[in-house]
């Protein structure tokens, strides 16, 4: 999760989090040599006094300065496009969740299993246990299966929120009336916080998202004893 002073993104916890890093800093390095070409070329126009007429009126410097930003466009453009369909890949899910959006607490459905739902509130800043995230711990964690698809479908019940996970690459609109999804593969176990997204309203900003990645044989063990519960 994020820490104070933090400059940059979450450690990604998944692959299409990755590329999105790489692209991130692929275009940061990009812009970088853009601003660092117009400052040296503002400096020198300043600073000079000498002019050139082949630089004033010249076809060929028309050339570079249209052809050249139409180059650097395209190689920002083709890896976005990627990551773009990459993240709208859905490909055989192994598990799907239905997360609906209340004013103001997610409430989670694992559809694949004939009686496995909860209700997710964030824990009041009274009842937090040592080692605890203010604002950000729920009483009930959605809890995955690492390195394995997952499909969320996101809905919402009365306003529009939005669920996010930033470690994940994850953010889908909550609407009410349609049913939206998105999909992510945990590649390493752990706690993974997010919030709404989208205001909705007084208390929008006390319903936190945690999702607890564990292996596939913990993931049943938890999945058992819900079932037991219910």
């Amino acid at each position: 999760m994020a820490h104070p002073t933090q400059l940059g993104f979450q450690d990604a916890a998944s692959p299409v989090m990755e590329e999105l890093l790489h692209f991130h800093d692929h275009a940061l390095m990009i812009v970088f040599l853009i601003s660092a070409l117009v400052l040296y070329v503002i400096i020198t126009t300043v600073s000079t006094k000498l002019t050139n007429m082949y630089i004033l009126d010249s076809q060929e410097i028309e050339i570079v300065w249209t052809v050249l930003p139409a180059l650097i466009l395209i190689l920002i453009a083709l890896p976005s496009l990627r990551i773009l369909y990459l993240m709208d890949e859905i490909n055989d899910p192994h598990l799907t969740i239905k997360a609906m959006g209340h004013q103001w607490y997610w409430s989670y459905e694992y559809t694949d299993y004939e009686n496995l739902s909860f209700d997710s509130y964030m824990i009041p800043t009274q009842d937090l246990t040592p080692g605890q995230f203010r604002l950000l711990e729920t009483d009930h964690r959605m809890v995955v299966p690492m390195e394995s698809p997952i499909r969320i479908l996101v809905s919402a019940e009365d306003v529009l929120h939005s669920w996010a996970l930033p470690a994940m690459g994850v953010k889908m609109d909550a609407v009410p009336g349609r049913l939206n999804q998105t999909a992510f593969i945990a590649s390493r176990p752990g706690v993974f916080y997010g919030q709404c997204s989208e205001i909705c309203g007084a208390n929008h900003s006390f319903m936190p998202i945690v999702v607890e990645a564990v292996p596939l044989s913990h993931f049943e063990n938890w999945s058992t004893l819900m079932l037991k519960d219910a």
